[in-house]
């Protein structure tokens, strides 16, 4: 499902990480959106945020993402989160991560949110 407002979308995002539904977070993506997966790293799209979102999800993590702010035009929105990873690693050990993330929505032709850019550490 994707967001019906951009102030929704975290939460949604959330959702769906947390249960480790693939398919439902791309869902929140469009086609041709873009995913800076880690820091530093060059933006991928398509598949690769498919492969990027499958590691981070092989951990089975929990996500929580605070809305810091959201800034919205008619077709744009441009949204600031903290967000906080808890996952198990693949030694068995603990992980956690938390940083502050970026992201840009565009209103689709159906009225829904979709992300163009996804940058998890873009707020940092």
């Amino acid at each position: 499902m994707a967001a019906r407002n951009p102030e929704e979308f975290h939460r949604l995002f959330a959702e769906a990480f947390s249960a480790g539904n693939l398919d439902a977070l791309m869902n929140l993506y469009e086609p041709t959106a873009k995913l800076i997966s880690q820091p530093g790293q060059p933006a991928v799209s398509g598949q690769a945020i498919r492969e990027g979102l499958r590691s981070f999800l092989a951990l089975k993590p929990t996500i929580a993402i605070d809305t810091e702010s959201v800034v919205k035009t008619e077709d744009l929105a441009l949204l600031r989160s903290k967000w906080t990873l808890r996952g198990t690693g693949p030694d068995g050990k603990p992980i956690e991560m938390t940083h502050r993330g970026a992201e840009v929505l565009r209103r689709q032709p159906d009225g829904t949110w979709r992300l163009v850019i996804d940058h998890p550490f873009g707020a940092d």
